[in-house]
């Protein structure tokens, strides 16, 4: 019995072992492909493949950020765009996920306005720019409108879609038991949706993103929206790219920040 028992362990053991070779490799190919490709780009740029004043290149990337950086505007543009994007973020996800609720718990009211919905989603959101101009100014809140506008409906639409997922059966149960629509919010559907929530938070970091830039082209006076569209003017194209970067690598660590809460989330429910 003990043999079987370390045999089972040193299989466990090798198991675990595999798995965790599995993603080293993965990341090692991850990480050899982008530098592969910012070797090349690096490369082709040097050698007059492609033309260094319309692509850019690592190493002018590298230099306008720290010319940024050294001239103190780095931080201030990034400050700006963060705050715009995660307050925007915020007010989306609770926004939407609170009105969806509102919705599952009154069908009639779901019936009333999902098309709503559906159509203000369809619609596109740059064409209400000069709205947005007009109603909320030139300021930090009209790009904060702009971002819970891209965001909200997306929320809404992917939380409800969570609600009514949840199984039938343990809600029919539940309901047999005299359960009221309060009571099952709280106790099975909250609960047993938290994977749509996890979802959901996942694709408003990106609209969140959208959303902030997107405003920051229609009126900003700072942000790394503005540093694009000002660096596409005057045909700074080493800024233009700085910026991307810099908004790839932003986006990149609030989507960890999302993926890292999630499996605290679910280890805590006991996935």
């Amino acid at each position: 019995m003990k043999n079987k028992k370390n045999d089972y362990s040193t299989q466990h053991l090798l198991y675990l072992r595999g798995i965790k070779r599995k993603k080293i490799a993965v990341h090692a190919v991850r990480a050899g492909i982008l530098a592969a490709l910012v070797g090349l780009w690096e490369l082709f740029a040097q050698v007059g493949v492609f033309d260094p004043f319309i692509t850019s290149s690592p190493s002018r990337v590298a230099k306008t950020i720290a010319d940024l950086a050294a001239g103190g505007t780095l931080f201030y543009h990034i400050g700006i765009t963060l705050m715009e994007t995660v307050t925007g973020f915020i007010i989306a996800v609770a926004a939407g996920y609170l009105i969806a609720v509102l919705l599952w718990m009154n069908d009639g009211i779901k019936k009333v306005f999902e098309p709503y919905i559906v159509v203000l989603n369809a619609l596109p959101k740059i064409a209400l720019g000069p709205l947005i101009i007009i109603w909320m100014g030139t300021g930090y809140t009209a790009i904060i409108f702009m971002t819970v506008l891209v965001s909200i409906i997306v929320c809404i639409m992917n939380m409800l879609a969570g609600f009514t997922a949840v199984d039938k059966t343990k809600q029919l149960l539940m309901r047999s038991m005299g359960a009221g629509k309060m009571t099952m919010l709280v106790k099975l559907v909250i609960p047993a949706s938290l994977p749509a929530l996890m979802n959901t938070l996942k694709v408003a970091v990106g609209l969140a993103w959208i959303g902030s830039i997107m405003g920051e082209y229609i009126v900003s006076r700072a942000g790394l929206g503005y540093l694009i569209v000002y660096g596409g003017q005057v045909f700074r194209l080493d800024l233009v790219m700085a910026a991307t970067f810099i908004l790839c690598v932003l986006a990149g660590a609030m989507y960890a920040a999302v993926a890292v809460a999630e499996r605290i989330a679910l280890k805590r429910r006991g996935e």
